[in-house]
């Protein structure tokens, strides 16, 4: 999110990505799109960089960037890579239970209904789906 005032918008140089779980200065992200087990819990975490689906259209931040094209190639990169990981994880993940978050919420996929049946889908993990990006609390503005 907010790409245009990130490397990561024209390279795979991103501020945000921290790949040391040791470095307690920074979040903890060891690339764009990831997976963690934690088999003492029977839960992976799973987090995904989905900025294509930022708005219908596809990746609207990238014409603020320097590097429009570059940007949009990340970003839909990123994001096809994010689905893909997704299902690899939905398929083959061990766990009973499955957090996926990325920063959009539930209604800004509507363009992929398969990603949100999947979310929905109960038979191999429970999934949570953790979404941010906008700057209230509800229950009613997301899909279920």
């Amino acid at each position: 999110h907010d790409y245009h005032k990130d490397s990561c918008a024209c390279s795979d140089n991103c501020a945000q990505v921290n790949a040391d779980p040791n470095d307690r200065n920074f979040f903890y992200m060891p690339s764009p799109n990831f997976y963690v087990e934690h088999p003492e819990m029977n839960v992976e975490v799973i987090g995904l960089d989905l900025n294509k689906y930022m708005t219908g259209e596809g990746p609207t931040c990238c014409g603020f960037t320097q590097c429009k094209a570059a940007c949009e190639a990340n970003l839909n990169r990123r994001s096809d890579e994010g689905m893909s990981l997704f299902w690899t994880r939905f398929h083959n993940s061990p766990m009973k239970n499955m957090v996926v978050f990325s920063h959009y919420p539930t209604d800004y996929f509507q363009r992929v209904p398969s990603f949100l049946d999947g979310l929905r889908d109960r038979s191999r993990h429970h999934i949570a789906y953790f979404g941010g990006h906008r700057h209230n609390t509800d229950n009613v503005s997301t899909t279920s």
